[in-house]
């Protein structure tokens, strides 16, 4: 509950046009700043708005507290029997006789205190500062400086609003003299808006501007508008999320619309087309229904024309030599082959002490034959895809467009007449290239992206280049947890320890061999990041690795088995009962295979012993986990008949070391498929 009167508040920068990639980082940031900025002083608000076009930021807060609480300020100064001039010295810092300070004890030794009522100050006194504070700790990498002045900004400022209420809140900041007016969309007029009231800004700039200053609010109507212009024409518009951020960025009145290219374009791989619309011009791509690119494209303007037609025009004028250029990187690079291009691949530098991308390609090759030959996949096919998945890098296509690499070099290999199952793998293994992307579609995809992922791992890390803390200029962890994610969702049995050694042992000398543990480490962290994001309880993951499985995919179905049993109603009496047998046997050196059964005489130790035998036998060689998991479960009332009547640490040495054995081939049938103790809470 606010204690006393309280405000809106309007905060509007206006700007030159900010980057668009960095403008919600931009928004964000300064509206986070204010609330911080807020919450050290004390003072209390209710919602706190941000809104951001290409030029201009700005922040609302709803009921702005008016003035800070009184406030206790209290230093503590020295002890009682510190000199004369120290304590003199404190007390005229504190602007008042040593006679007006407090002793305090503090443990064994009193010391001068002094403390002080001060009224708080007005919001409005404190405004100028706080605002001045959150702009100047927005990060910027590269500020701008413009005039003769001494300021920075990402970009030029041109106009300042601070108000409360209906009141301007003056300040100077960054050489602008805060006010009540705005401006509208950049144009002829360049019209100035006046506000009369902070809590409108929203409601204002729609109807006397016509800009929606709300960014999700605007994206949302951009998207509105491209479905319908697409539905107009019958297409299915394809919209990129990251895209449709871009352009909400670029524009205050959005109106979306349509133009056409030339359909003899169409003949170039579509990857390429929409790869130059998109980075080139923010266009957005249209399909048939059966998935077919087609030649058309929408874009967005800023602001309503009265010549609709003028700017289409001017649009597909700009188009058409932006694919034209495509179609000529596409005839050009078509007429050398890509195994014609390795050679070129030895002047292109993969990472200092790693060498060249011909190395790479050479390191990729082998490790693709080796995998596949393992995993029983088609190692010539893998081989050759491993050799050429690198070439189109010296293409001129993928020099002008970077993200069509791989992508390229499938089309590539088919015009070069290499096999359809080379030009897929080719083209796939990249993938994936992200979190929630696709794995690669076929066998031999699934190697090559293996073999290039591990390459690239082994080698950044073998030479010290590890990520460190939130730092991972490589994207290491991307790619690791992309090559995890093949081998446990593509089902793929491989020793992940011995696959680590074969990379490592590919590369130059100053690779070091011996990082190989650490690699595995670091690649098994991806793992356990993994289940976190699928909610797998982190002690799961630890069970499974308390009995060091080697191969990614096996540890998987261990884990999966693991998440199913915990959920049983038996499991909790079977942990703790692996719990208290694991603290038995701590210092207990023997085999449970020299188990002499005929020292168990007693009905419950048998019992325990006979169902061991009857699992170990119906067991042996399944590596089904879920079926081990469910048999172990049936041993739930045996184990717990032996505790109740047994008593296993007795006088007699050769009874006790029986019985000890006895837990100990219990213990060891659950360790064949983790360390329940673990789920212990």
């Amino acid at each position: 509950i606010l204690s006393m009167k309280s405000h809106d508040f309007l905060l509007e920068l206006g700007t030159e046009e900010l980057p668009p990639k960095l403008l919600m980082g931009l928004s964000k940031s300064l509206k986070n700043n204010i609330i911080t900025e807020l919450e050290k002083l004390g003072i209390s608000f209710g919602e706190v708005s941000e809104y951001a076009t290409p030029r201009r930021l700005a922040v609302t807060i709803s009921q702005l507290q008016s003035k800070q609480e009184e406030q206790i300020i209290e230093k503590k100064g020295p002890s009682i029997d510190s000199t004369e001039m120290a304590i003199k010295g404190f007390s005229k810092s504190c602007g008042v006789e040593v006679s007006n300070l407090e002793k305090r004890s503090i443990g064994d030794k009193e010391y001068y205190f002094y403390s002080n009522k001060e009224s708080g100050q007005n919001i409005k006194d404190l405004l100028p500062a706080i605002i001045e504070s959150s702009i100047n700790n927005i990060p910027i990498t590269r500020a701008m400086k413009w005039g003769s002045a001494d300021y920075s900004f990402v970009r030029p400022v041109h106009w300042l609003i601070m108000m409360l209420d209906s009141k301007i809140v003056s300040a100077n900041i960054m050489g602008l003299e805060s006010g009540n007016k705005s401006k509208g969309l950049r144009s002829k007029d360049n019209s100035e808006l006046e506000f009369s009231n902070a809590k409108d800004y929203e409601s204002f700039m729609s109807e006397h501007a016509h800009i929606e200053v709300d960014f999700n609010k605007r994206k949302e109507l951009i998207r509105k508008q491209v479905l319908s212009v697409a539905k107009d024409i019958n297409a299915e518009v394809i919209i990129d999320e990251s895209l449709l951020s871009e352009v909400c960025a670029l524009v205050e009145i959005p109106k979306a619309f349509y133009g056409k290219f030339d359909e003899r374009f169409l003949a170039v791989p579509e990857e390429a087309l929409i790869s130059a619309m998109k980075s080139h011009q923010k266009y957005f791509h249209l399909v048939d229904n059966k998935g077919n690119l087609m030649p058309f494209f929408i874009s967005v303007a800023n602001g309503e024309s009265s010549d609709i037609e003028t700017v289409v025009k001017g649009n597909e004028r700009v188009i058409h030599p932006r694919l034209a250029d495509s179609e000529f990187f596409w005839n050009q690079d078509k007429t050398l082959r890509l195994d014609k291009r390795l050679n070129d691949l030895d002047n292109v530098l993969f990472m200092k002490s790693l060498g060249s991308m011909g190395q790479k390609v050479k390191r990729i090759e082998h490790l693709s034959s080796y995998i596949a030959d393992l995993v029983g996949f088609d190692a010539t096919v893998a081989s050759r895809a491993g050799l050429l998945a690198k070439s189109d890098l010296v293409s001129e296509m993928v020099g002008e467009f970077a993200d069509l690499q791989g992508i390229m070099g499938g089309y590539y290999a088919l015009n070069d007449g290499e096999s359809e199952a080379v030009a897929i793998a080719i083209k796939e293994h990249y993938q994936p290239r992200f979190a929630g992307d696709k794995l690669p579609s076929t066998n031999e995809g699934l190697v090559v992206a293996i073999a290039d992922k591990i390459d690239t791992i082994s080698g950044i890390y073998g030479i010290g280049q590890a990520p460190t803390g939130s730092k991972d200029p490589y994207a290491l962890r991307r790619l690791a947890l992309g090559l995890m994610r093949i081998l446990l969702e593509a089902k793929i049995e491989i020793n992940l320890k011995k696959l680590i050694d074969v990379s490592l042992d590919l590369h130059l000398k100053e690779v070091d061999r011996d990082s190989s543990e650490s690699i595995y480490q670091f690649m098994m962290d991806r793992l356990k990041a993994y289940y976190k994001d699928i909610n797998i309880d982190g002690s799961i993951y630890e069970a499974v690795l308390a009995v060091s499985p080697e191969s990614p995919l096996d540890f998987h179905q261990r884990v999966e088995a693991l998440s199913e049993f915990n959920k049983k109603i038996e499991a909790r009496s079977l942990i703790e009962s692996n719990k208290r047998i694991a603290n038995i046997l701590k210092d207990f050196d023997g085999s449970h295979k020299e188990l002499n059964s005929e020292m168990l005489l007693e009905e419950s130790e048998q019992k325990l012993f006979k169902a061991t035998e009857l699992i170990t036998k119906q067991l042996e060689n399944n590596k089904d986990y879920n079926i081990i998991m469910e048999s172990l479960v049936n041993l739930k009332d045996d184990i717990d008949n032996f505790f109740e009547n047994i008593m296993v640490n007795v006088e007699d040495p050769d009874l006790r070391r029986a019985r000890l054995m006895l837990i100990s081939r219990v213990r060891s049938l659950f360790l064949s498929v983790a360390d329940i103790s673990f789920l212990s809470s």
